[in-house]
């Protein structure tokens, strides 16, 4: 599993989210009724964080 930013928001923009907003270091998503919030720049996420963005 991708711990590092960068990566998790490859992968989002892979899945078809698109980047909404821009509020300091983080970073908001939107597909459909889902909104997802990535703290950028970040090397390692806690594995928490990390589960649920991709929930």
């Amino acid at each position: 599993m991708e711990t590092n930013s960068r990566g998790i928001i490859k992968r989002l923009e892979k899945d078809g989210f698109e980047l909404v907003k821009v509020t300091g270091s983080h970073h908001k998503f939107r597909k459909g009724d889902k909104v997802v919030t990535v703290p950028h720049p970040k090397k390692d996420l806690p594995l928490g964080t990390v589960r649920n963005i991709y929930k």
